[in-house]
């Protein structure tokens, strides 16, 4: 009774009324003028609204069932499951029939948007002109929304989080197992359990024979175990003064070396309800007439690990809500790969990713991959993303782009492949795949750091390949999708079909003095999480690892750039050859292995002799192009035709040039 009077006397005290749903209240902190009332285009001036959002979910709804745990969270007196999130809005002060809001799934409680679509800068709260870039999602009329998702996020100002319960045994505490691992690059003696300083979970016992720590030297090498007199748990503070809980010992973790913890856990949180307040956030937005940002559209961006997030929201159905409705109308899925990952399972640990040589064998890319439903004979299997749409016209338009980083390190092949590797699969008519060739996982610094240069080579660690203006471009091609109803592009993407999509051993890697083409590729395996695993729950820690998933890679043009999908300035008119990976060359441990998200940067011969001195077999750029000229005279031919497929928007043009004269010009002057 308390805590509904509070309640109602802070809807009162913000002047709302009681919000019908799933969204029961809404807090503003702050409601500012964007850049003191500084005009968008059309669009006019911005606002931005700060604060928390408090949800309240129906365990015995039916949208609600497939929460892991949500039965064994607190109730209120309604019988309603609570949680609370912060949020930030950037909306339209004169709204227009028509509004589309693009709600971005934060990626580990940050903001990256604006930086994406707007060429801003990476901020948490942005404010300055730099942290708007040039405004493309205002100019639009776009309202942008930010909600957390994500309950155990670094302990840092301006993280966006989710509030979430505990599940208890009728109030007695749940146990269970948690497993920590670690690629060691430099020799430590403690160890911070949280991947990438998230919150880890308590140790139910410190004593206990479950927490088990081993060392390998590989991948799938087999695991020593380590004598638990010769470590410990522990705390590390950070510069910020925040506790981490942690692992040391005495003679050190060993550089180059892989660490895998398994420990019991206790107090897990109810993680999956952070796909239902994404869901219920949208949904506040477009259908309740209270709402403080309304729209009549919803689009969904994830980018790295929410593109994962989003993938696993669609697969589990959670595009209606509570009320049946459709929830987002298109989703640009970034980055993501074949992966889905940790989101709503007992102990998820959501930042747990999967890489080739990092975070291994989570709960990440795992069957099934591709929209369509496959049978899995293996396994006897049969799934797919969309499978469990609680109704088919809720799918979402979606737009799947991935770099070159996906298919070498993120078994990106599988979302339209079958199973067995031998053939493409037919997509759906709601879906397009667009793969940015030769990109790496994000664009990389240009220049390149020097320090970032490979021994006995011309290649630098890192690839630069700008693939954000074909980014910007889908924005818009997904707007006049949902709203206008304008077919996008065709998709771009490698297939067997076209001789495009190959084997590691057929890619025609040309060969560069210095440079090894990888021998390996992140794979997907068929996985045993114990008996327990389709209710949520893993009783296997580490898992058990049945077969792999085949997976494939985009095969290279003679200057080693990639084929078979959408081709930037930098591979339609190349100076250099944009590799995907990279080796962990100069680096502990095996330096055959793929190094996390990076590609390589090779710059081409400026001229033939050095091109002879360098044992090049890639052309010079002298015998490419005349002169400085004839080489922008090419970019502005690629720029018209990227134009006119879609995937550069005509603004963005003088920029890719200038861009393209900025490689140029740094090659010529190194």
């Amino acid at each position: 009774m308390i805590r509904s009077l509070l309640a109602a006397i802070t809807l009162v005290a913000l002047g709302v009324e009681p919000i019908a749903g799933e969204v029961v209240r809404v807090e503003v902190d702050s409601r500012e003028d964007v850049l003191g009332g500084q005009p968008f285009g059309a669009a006019g001036a911005y606002e931005k609204i700060t604060g928390r959002i408090y949800f309240a979910f129906d365990p015995d709804n039916p949208m609600n069932a497939r929460i892991v745990d949500i039965g064994l969270a607190p109730r209120n007196a309604a019988g309603r499951v609570e949680a609370w999130a912060n949020f930030m809005v950037l909306r339209p002060k004169n709204r227009q029939p028509g509004t589309v809001a693009v709600l971005e799934v934060s990626n580990r409680g940050g903001k990256a948007s604006l930086r994406y679509f707007n060429g801003g800068a990476r901020a948490f709260d942005p404010t300055s002109e730099e942290d708007f870039g040039d405004g493309l999602l205002m100019r639009l009329g776009f309202t942008i929304i930010w909600v957390g998702w994500q309950h155990d996020v670094p302990l840092r100002e301006g993280r966006l989080r989710l509030s979430v319960p505990l599940a208890t045994n009728d109030g007695a505490p749940i146990e269970g197992l948690v497993r920590a691992d670690w690629v060691v690059e430099q020799t430590t003696r403690v160890l911070r359990i949280g991947h990438r300083d998230h919150v880890a979970y308590p140790v139910a016992d410190t004593l206990s024979p479950d927490n088990v720590l081993t060392v390998r030297d590989g991948r799938e090498r087999r695991r020593k175990v380590i004598p638990r007199t010769d470590w410990g748990f522990t705390t590390d503070v950070d510069e910020l003064g925040v506790e981490h809980l942690a692992i040391s010992a005495d003679s050190g973790f060993v550089a180059g070396m892989i660490y895998e913890l398994v420990y019991r856990a206790v107090d897990p949180r109810v993680v999956g309800l952070g796909l239902a307040a994404v869901r219920d956030m949208m949904s506040y937005a477009k259908y309740d007439s209270t709402s403080l940002f309304p729209a009549e559209y919803g689009i969904g961006v994830g980018i790295s690990q929410t593109g994962r997030f989003l993938r696993h929201f669609v697969y589990q159905g959670f595009n209606t809500d509570e009320q049946e409705r459709k929830v987002f109308d298109g989703l640009i899925v970034h980055t993501a790969g074949a992966g889905r990952g940790s989101f709503n399972h007992r102990f998820a640990q959501p930042s747990r990713d999967g890489h080739r040589y990092s975070a291994f064998f989570y709960p990440t890319d795992i069957f099934p991959f591709s929209s369509r439903t496959q049978g899995d004979l293996e396994s006897g299997a049969r799934d797919g993303l969309f499978a469990h749409a609680h109704d088919r016209s809720h799918v979402p338009k979606i737009f799947f782009t991935n770099t070159g980083y996906e298919y070498w390190g993120r078994a990106a092949s599988l979302i339209h492949t079958t199973v067995d590797g031998r053939n493409d699969i037919r997509l759906y008519r709601q879906e397009r795949i667009y793969h940015l060739a030769s990109g790496q996982h994000f664009v990389g610094p240009f220049p390149p750091p020097e320090e970032r240069a490979l021994p006995n080579s011309t290649a630098y660690r890192g690839n630069p390949l700008n693939f954000l203006f074909t980014m910007r471009a889908l924005m818009v091609r997904m707007v006049e999708w949902v709203r206008d109803g304008v077919s996008p592009p065709p998709s771009l993407y490698p297939t067997f079909g076209a001789g495009t999509l190959v084997s590691i051993k057929d890619v025609d890697f040309p060969k560069i003095r210095g440079v090894r083409l990888p021998k390996v590729i992140h794979e997907a395996y068929r996985v045993d999480y114990g008996p327990r695993w389709s209710e949520g729950i893993i009783d296997k820690q580490p898992p058990e690892l049945g077969d792999a998933f085949p997976s494939f890679v985009p095969q290279v043009d003679s200057f080693g750039n990639e084929r078979g999908g959408v081709k930037s300035v930098e591979i339609l008119v190349p100076l250099a050859t944009y590799a995907p990976w990279n080796l962990r060359t100069g680096l502990p441990g095996r330096t055959s292995e793929l190094t996390n998200f990076r590609g390589t940067y090779i710059p081409f011969s400026k001229t033939d002799q050095e091109r002879k001195d360098n044992g090049d077999p890639r052309p010079s750029i002298e015998s490419l192009y005349a002169s400085r000229e004839e080489y922008l005279e090419r970019v502005t031919e690629a720029t018209g035709y990227l134009v006119d497929e879609g995937f550069l928007l005509p603004e963005d043009a003088p920029a890719a040039k200038a861009r393209a004269a900025l490689y140029w010009d740094w090659i010529f002057e190194n």
